[in-house]
């Protein structure tokens, strides 16, 4: 099935080649959670603070149960500061 994936910020070093503007277009395999493409693609657990799917808000402990569907977007943001 294919899913789009969004890297922000420092994350967006971690997409494969190919992507444009942070993001990428993905064939997954049924099944595939949030957590198993954090995990594919490298991303430091402690950098994976904001996590959406569709737009809406994925909490740490539902990211590796919340099972994506075709045509969902994942988008994932690290901590962010600002003053």
């Amino acid at each position: 099935m294919k899913i789009t994936l969004k890297l922000y910020a420092t994350l967006a070093a971690h997409l494969p080649a190919g992507a444009t503007r942070n993001q990428i277009e993905l064939e997954v395999p049924a099944g595939t959670t949030p957590a198993d493409l954090a995990r594919q693609y490298n991303l430091p657990p402690r950098l994976t603070h904001l996590v959406l799917v569709n737009g809406h808000y994925i909490p740490p402990e539902a990211r590796a149960t919340t099972v994506l569907a075709e045509g969902d977007v994942l988008a994932i943001w690290p901590p962010i500061a600002g003053g």
